[in-house]
């Protein structure tokens, strides 16, 4: 008896779960690569499926089943509604980062500035900063070179302004900034068994670990931006939900003219820190 979508992704779906992944995911990617939205998948779920979309569904589970992110597989990921091509190079952009670029807006109004994203990855935090604030200046910095490229072509795809530039943090930056952003690695070493096994296996570590207990890049931070912040600059870091007390510290300690505020998700979690 032939059977149809719901039957087929349901039954992958099932699947997933056994074997303690999310089962969610292989609908996630089934829709994206029909470009379904959930209107359509209605009109369509209770329909015969086709042995193309079949052989999909069966290509991909198994892809899953290797704890390969959905989004590697498809090669992009939605942020703050524009599509960012991500590879094994970048991190995958993420909620919680949204919330910080969403914060640095509502903090900060249109008036030209100058803005360093350091450790840029796919470019995300710079180039939606730069759709939204047309005339600041942006400058985006990675140590990665590999994912330097994927952040040109997202910006070069979605018309964004943005300065490239190859640095270990701060480095290659030599004008005063009026704002500083981050969303370094924070994860410390002792951290590894908590993560998910399509974190651990596939993102690059080079962007996930950082040193002293995850730690480091942001005393790295702090130490140079001393002399490449403006008077009246902000940095807006993301964090640990752990590390909220910690990184406050260091800022408080570095600037101690400035006020450190430590800032929670919409999951209640300690998420972003504001020097100001």
């Amino acid at each position: 008896m032939a059977k149809t979508y719901v039957e087929v992704l349901s039954g992958a779906s099932s699947f997933l779960e056994a074997a303690g992944k999310e089962g969610y995911a292989i609908e996630y990617l089934f829709l994206a690569r029909k470009h379904w939205d959930k209107t359509q998948w209605l009109l369509h779920m209770r329909e015969e499926i086709s042995p193309e979309d079949e052989t999909v569904i069966e290509k991909d589970l198994a892809s899953l089943m290797e704890n390969i992110p959905p989004q590697y597989l498809l090669g992009y990921e939605y942020f703050f509604e524009h599509r960012f091509k991500v590879t094994e190079d970048t991190l995958i952009p993420r909620p919680e980062t949204e919330e910080l670029v969403a914060l640095c807006l509502s903090l900060n109004d249109t008036e030209p500035k100058k803005v360093v994203d350091i450790g840029t990855g796919t470019g995300a935090i710079a180039i939606s900063l730069k759709l939204k604030r047309p005339n600041w200046q942006v400058t985006a910095v990675d140590i990665s070179a590999e994912a330097l490229k994927v952040a040109e072509k997202n910006a070069a795809d979605l018309k964004a302004e943005i300065c490239f530039k190859q640095s270990d943090v701060l480095s290659a930056i030599i004008e005063k900034q009026d704002i500083i952003i981050s969303n370094p690695p924070y994860i410390s070493q002792s951290e590894w068994d908590l993560m998910d096994e399509s974190v651990r296996t596939y993102e690059p570590k080079t962007a996930l670990f950082a040193e002293n207990d995850g730690l480091a890049i942001y005393q790295k931070i702090a130490a140079e931006s001393q002399a490449l912040l403006q008077p009246n600059g902000m940095i807006f870091l993301e964090i640990g939900f752990q590390q909220g007390r910690k990184v406050q510290e260091i800022f408080s300690t570095v600037f101690p003219e400035k006020k450190v505020t430590v800032h929670q998700d919409m999951s209640g979690n300690d998420r972003m820190v504001v020097i100001s």
